[in-house]
């Protein structure tokens, strides 16, 4: 007896569900296009928010030390200052034109966010507070600045749970654990999107979900590596379904590694505890940042810091010489540490059994961030190619998306910044197109593919596990294509990532039940993780410099004369090396210079 349905079968168990917009994802990005649909389109619009988590457990919840905004609520700052902060953070790799629109729109967005009912914390006057965070300047470069907005170091969280409580109150419609394996577009990128198709985890049924308009907003794949302060969840489901219809993906050669996760564990210790004076140690005890970056120190850019921190391990500085060093906060005190960051001083204290009043911090960098993902104009408007060209009725915003304001390297807390301003920016985009878009057009055929494959993977009785790829798949992205990489490793990890590819071919999965299949969803996301890593190491192969989080010790100056422009990946249908195209950054004030803290 064989598990496999015919198509007929197949199809007729397919369940629709017909709706004007679909947001995919539940974090800060979808929570507020939602928003800003409903608000625009009114009460009677079917908006469909899809997550594969219940959506206060989306991602956006663990980011802890703050979101930005030139609010100069403690000391003088602009929003020109932030502007360019971003510019020379992400190694003049951002366009300057969107990273101009998240800069100026910061600060009504955090009052409107504030006016949505966000718990921050408060200066001895009323308003909000403000802190320190790496790379934020005063006065184009002079010194550090208190930009960070925060609550406490639960800020996202604070969002997620204020802006999940407005969607409930909107009375927009949620599908909770959902797994969206497909995106409906009959016609192809030319034609549009008609909607997404999804795997029910309580049932294991397909659900088809037909929308006039769809927002991915699925968060990043930092999963592919090893060490990660990233979610088990976030295996870049969106970013692959984009990239398997023929979209392309840009500046994946960009992945962030954040210079404090926790030894060995990859959990982060928000820059908001250097923010508040924490500093890093070396083996010898000495505070080694003054001498990478003597005005910034510990508060330079993430993948400054992170490069400094290898550099110390490489040179015989680590900590007894293993592969991490010291992060010193006793000199904060226990009213900073325990009211300020009580989060993070309860991490330490629960995963390392350690006080940190007392207790020097280990710490190592940890994957962190893409700046890469689905390319995006700044209303969230997908792009089909490097030229500009839309594609009708598809929209993506945070994490997944690429503007492109991080260019290079995120600054810290423009990640919060990023969802609010172009999830925001996004819905109300996507209300305008609805106003005038057609009924969609059903994609049968995607919706049979998917329950095709989802049968074949249940009725297949012997092959690989995923598990035993994935963490080779993540081993493999670590050592070879992490914060130092070389012509020679990149070559050989993308050798090995396709070795890898031809394995997970023939997946088998050991649960051949329908509720809650973890085996079953672990297989499907194995393969977008394959997507990402192969679209991320075919970009890195091909750019011949160091910038920005990418670092390449055969290459290792930064090339504005054959680099300054943004990479586009598309994914080869035959399973050859992904087509590379190339798209101008553009500059509209600040003229790329030598980058220095």
């Amino acid at each position: 007896m064989t598990l496999v349905r015919t198509d007929a079968a197949a199809r007729a168990a397919v369940r629709t569900h017909d709706l004007d917009a679909v947001v995919v994802g539940a974090g800060g990005a979808g929570l507020y296009a939602a928003l800003e649909l409903k608000q625009d389109l009114g009460p009677q619009a079917r908006i469909g928010v899809i997550s594969k988590l219940y959506p206060t457990r989306s991602h956006t919840g663990a980011a802890q030390g703050g979101v930005c905004a030139a609010l100069a609520n403690t000391e003088e700052d602009h929003w020109e200052w932030h502007w360019f902060d971003t510019v020379k953070g992400g190694d003049y790799l951002v366009d300057q034109d969107a990273a101009e629109v998240m800069c100026r729109d910061a600060i009504e967005t955090i009052i409107k966010l504030e006016h949505l009912g966000l718990p921050f914390d408060r200066t001895p006057e009323g308003l909000i507070n403000q802190r320190r965070f790496g790379g934020h300047t005063r006065n184009y470069g002079e010194g550090p600045v208190r930009r960070s907005c925060y609550a406490a170091d639960r800020t996202g969280h604070a969002i997620l749970q204020t802006l999940y409580q407005q969607c409930i109150r909107a009375e927009i419609l949620f599908y909770d654990e959902y797994q969206v394996v497909d995106l409906a577009m009959p016609g192809g990128p030319d034609g549009g999107v008609s909607g997404v198709v999804a795997l029910q985890l309580a049932t294991g049924e397909v659900h088809s979900f037909r929308a006039r308009a769809v927002l991915f907003a699925t968060g990043g794949f930092g999963k592919i590596y090893k060490v990660t302060s990233n979610a088990h969840t976030l295996t870049g489901d969106g970013v692959a379904v984009a990239w398997r219809r023929g979209l392309p993906l840009e500046d994946m050669e960009f992945f962030q590694f954040h210079p404090t996760g926790m030894y060995k564990l990859g959990f982060l210790l928000s820059e908001a505890m250097r923010g508040e004076g924490g500093i890093l140690l070396n083996g010898e005890g000495e505070r080694f940042m003054e001498r990478y970056a003597p005005t910034m120190k510990d508060l330079a850019s993430r993948d400054v810091v992170s490069r400094s921190i290898y550099q110390e391990i490489a040179e015989g500085r680590g900590i007894d010489g293993k592969d991490y060093v010291h992060l010193d906060v006793r000199h904060l005190g226990a009213q900073v540490l325990n009211e300020k960051l009580p989060d993070m001083s309860g991490f330490i204290r629960t995963y390392f059994g350690i006080e940190p009043l007392t207790d020097l911090v280990p710490i190592q960098p940890t994957a962190h961030y893409a700046m890469g993902g689905i390319p995006t104009d700044i209303d969230g408007r997908v792009l089909a190619d490097e030229l500009g060209q839309t594609v009708p009725g598809f929209y993506a915003a945070g994490e997944c998306a690429c503007v492109s304001v991080h260019g290079a390297n995120r600054l810290g807390t423009n990640s919060l910044l990023d969802i609010l301003v172009f999830g925001r920016r996004a819905g109300i985009a996507m209300a305008q197109e609805l106003r005038s878009a057609a009924d969609p057009e059903p994609d049968l055929e995607a919706e049979l593919a998917v329950s095709r494959a989802v049968s074949e993977l249940r009725g297949r009785q012997d092959g690989e596990r995923a598990a035993t790829i994935r963490a080779e798949l993540q081993e493999l992205m670590f050592t070879k294509c992490g914060v130092h990489r070389s012509g020679r490793l990149l070559e050989e990890c993308r050798s090995e990532v396709r070795a890898l590819r031809e394995r997970a071919r023939h997946l088998v999965i050991d649960d051949k039940g329908c509720r809650y299949n973890t085996d079953l969803v672990e297989a499907l996301e194995l393969g977008f993780l394959l997507d990402c890593a192969e679209a991320t190491v075919e970009s890195a192969v091909a750019r011949m410099e160091s910038r920005g989080a990418h670092a390449r010790e055969d290459c290792p100056e930064r090339d504005d004369a054959a680099w300054l422009k943004h990479t586009f990946a598309f994914r080869d249908p035959d399973g050859g090396d992904a087509r590379l195209a190339y798209k101008p950054v553009t500059v509209t004030k600040f003229e790329p210079k030598p980058r220095v803290y």
